[in-house]
């Protein structure tokens, strides 16, 4: 039975009509890396968007008309357009995430929003990891793969 859209769930269905592939040496759990390139994207999008909104903002438009602290500023404006590239996969991998944890819609959208806020990811990161380890800890270990019989 289908629990909709917004109700997600654990793991996708199993296909009958594909055979299933054993994974090969070396080959990574996508659900293990799915849960580590989120929490590696939450800090890389978290510290960008604390340099930008806490330090090149304020010395762009703070400081005195061309200063060396304004044109610091300006200097690092660069990492607007980063963190917003950045921030477009954070966004795709937490969905991803939040569909395999079968998180409800708020703490997803709690999750999708918080590299929005400057320091607020960092607290969010912490909250997901402790759901995922709690509620789905298969998503942050490799599985081992057994053989069908």
């Amino acid at each position: 039975m289908h629990r909709g859209f917004l109700h997600g769930r654990a793991r996708p269905r199993a296909r009958p009509d594909r055979p299933t592939r054993p994974p090969t040496e070396g080959q990574y759990d996508y659900d293990v890396t799915l849960f580590n390139s989120y929490r590696w994207l939450a800090l890389v999008v978290g510290v960008l968007l604390a340099v930008c909104a806490l330090v090149a903002a304020p010395a762009k438009y703070l400081a005195a008309d061309g200063s060396g602290l304004q044109g610091f500023g300006e200097d690092l404006s660069v990492l607007w357009l980063i963190h917003g590239w950045i921030f477009m996969v954070y966004v795709v991998v937490a969905f991803l995430l939040s569909r395999r944890a079968d998180w409800s819609l708020t703490f997803t959208l709690v999750a999708l929003a918080a590299g929005l806020v400057p320091l607020l990811i960092f607290y969010v990161e912490r909250q997901v990891v402790a759901k995922v380890r709690a509620e789905a800890p298969d998503l942050t270990e490799p599985q081992p793969y057994e053989a069908p019989s």
